[in-house]
Parts: structure tokens; C-alpha cells; sequence
């Protein structure tokens, strides 16, 4: 049986890679700068997808907790998108002090919303969920990918 928990936790690793890739990729002026801060964006987007279309709205119904948790992440999730939406303005026109100064304030944010997910809600997800694990990261899988 699979485990939610694990399986968005890995997904917040393999974005914390592409992140440090997109990183590396700007501070030495790559050609491939815009190509990495794409995959980042794309990786980030689809793991708010799996979260905010799947897997929230099916805790939230199973719990009936549409006021808590999620809501909070959601709200993070759109704070994080703006953040995004700078970076990728920065990067377009080779801004790298902008570039970098947005990107310690995502990094800072992502750090701290990641940890309130996989050390609390994805921890209640796992408990509310557990049972329907298989089919949920079936469903988010498909919603991202």
C-alpha cells in the first residue's frame, strides 16, 4: 500500500532539486537558465495541483475541515506563485539581483511551508486517507502529469 505522506515528500525533494539545478543554472549565466527556471516552475505548479485539485478536497470532504489547514497552504501555495511570477520576469532579462533576492524569499517560504505540511498535514492526511492511498496518488499522478 502506498503512503501519502512519503510520496508528497519525495515530490517536495525532487522540487527542492530542480530548485538548486535553477540556481546553479542563473548564477553562472547558462544558456540553459531560462530552460531550468521553466522545469522549477512546472515541477512547483504540478505539486500545487496535486494538492489543491486531489488531495486537499478529498481531506477536506472526508474531515469536513474546509476552514483549516489547506486553506492555509492555499494561501501560501498563491504567495508562492507570485514570488514565481517575478523570478520569471528577473530571468527573462538576465536581472540576477532580482533573480536572487526573489529566490531567498521563495527558498525561505518553501522551507517553512514544507515543513508544516510533512511534519502536521501530511500527517493527518495519511491518517484520514491511509486506507484510500493507492487511488489518491492515482489520481494526483494524473492531475500533474
Amino acid at each position: 500500500m502506498s503512503n501519502i505522506k512519503d510520496f508528497m515528500t519525495q515530490d517536495h525533494r525532487d522540487c527542492d532539486e530542480i530548485f538548486a539545478q535553477m540556481e546553479d543554472a542563473v548564477a553562472s549565466k547558462s544558456n540553459e537558465a531560462v530552460a531550468k527556471f521553466e522545469e522549477f516552475q512546472d515541477a512547483l505548479t504540478n505539486h500545487f495541483k496535486m494538492e489543491e485539485m486531489v488531495l486537499f478536497p478529498a481531506f477536506e470532504q472526508k474531515t469536513g475541515m474546509t476552514e483549516g489547514p489547506t486553506q492555509v497552504m492555499v494561501m501560501e501555495h498563491e504567495q508562492m506563485r507570485k514570488l514565481i511570477s517575478q523570478m520569471d520576469e528577473a530571468v527573462q532579462v538576465n536581472d540576477n539581483d532580482k533573480f536572487f533576492g526573489l529566490s531567498e524569499t521563495l527558498m525561505i517560504l518553501m522551507q517553512q511551508h514544507n515543513m508544516k505540511e510533512e511534519q502536521m498535514l501530511y500527517t493527518m492526511i495519511q491518517e484520514h486517507l491511509g486506507d484510500d492511498a493507492d487511488h489518491i496518488i492515482s489520481r494526483m499522478r494524473t492531475v500533474a502529469y
